[in-house]
């Protein structure tokens, strides 16, 4: 059977070993994965393998910006218990993912050398299960600026790139407006479009139920979906800090949104 980058990727997820032993194990079980967890405990990985599958709903964000200011990473490690993710090597893997997600300018796990999401030393010393959970990179030429939030429990982190002429202030301001928004995406033409159908759907079945007629209804369905812009648009959002202004008053003629990441543990 033919072991995919995908198999062995889920794998590592779920157990925390080796990109290497995770592919050998699969290639041993014919792409079972039970039966590659059990392989691997047999094998000695079994503190690493005996703790798969079981939640790691906490964890760290970390975010760290190149010293020119013109590129920054962001990397989601996660465990069982908020008392290991203020473990000290815990707290330095993670620095490691994100400084190599930097270095290598990459959003790619599999990018990094693979001792790097190698976990099973580290759970098998804690006694915890862990993953690595995504990547984030983001970079910027010319005008423009990279806004960063991290909450103080670090488990709420936001990375956003601005194009044009922007302040260290608005870059801020934007991501923490990512932070306490959580936003789908930076503007109207960026929601699928089967998402926006079914919106409009349930609105225009909404005022059916009410009895509007039909021209109304439309009417209606308009105001509902410029309603539904504001909150799921960053650029639509009201500010959090000014509710008269947008974020698109907020940057101005000179400047935009390129893209943003929001990792949130637990959420």
């Amino acid at each position: 059977m033919s072991i995919t980058a995908a198999m062995v990727k889920d794998l590592r997820e779920r157990t925390g070993v080796g990109m290497m032993d995770c592919k050998k194990a699969l290639t041993e079980c014919d792409g079972d994965e039970e039966k590659a967890i059990a392989w691997l405990r047999e094998k000695g990985l079994s503190k690493a393998a005996k703790k798969a599958g079981r939640a790691t709903s906490e964890g760290l964000v970390t975010v760290v910006v190149a010293a020119d200011g013109k590129s920054a990473a962001m990397s989601e490690l996660k465990c069982e218990t908020d008392f290991v993710s203020k473990n000290e090597e815990f707290i330095a893997l993670a620095e490691v993912l994100a400084n190599l997600a930097l270095e290598k300018k990459t959003d790619d796990l599999e990018a990094l050398p693979a001792e790097a999401s190698d976990l099973t030393g580290l759970i098998g010393k804690i006694g915890e299960n862990m993953q690595v959970g995504r990547l984030a990179y983001v970079s910027f030429t010319g005008d423009g600026a990279i806004g960063t939030y991290v909450h103080s429990t670090k488990k709420l982190g936001v990375l956003v790139e601005l194009s044009g002429q922007v302040t260290p202030e608005l870059a801020k301001d934007v991501a923490m407006q990512i932070a306490a928004a959580n936003p789908l995406c930076v503007g109207p033409d960026q929601i699928p479009a089967e998402t926006l159908a079914q919106e409009k759907e349930i609105y225009l079945n909404q005022a059916k139920e009410e009895g509007k007629p039909a021209q109304i209804a439309e009417k209606i369905v308009e105001g509902r979906i410029r309603k539904f812009y504001q909150e799921v648009c960053l650029r639509e959002q009201l500010f959090i800090k000014d509710d008269k202004k947008t974020i698109k008053d907020l940057l101005g003629k000179n400047a935009d949104i390129v893209r943003f990441f929001r990792f949130a543990i637990g959420a």
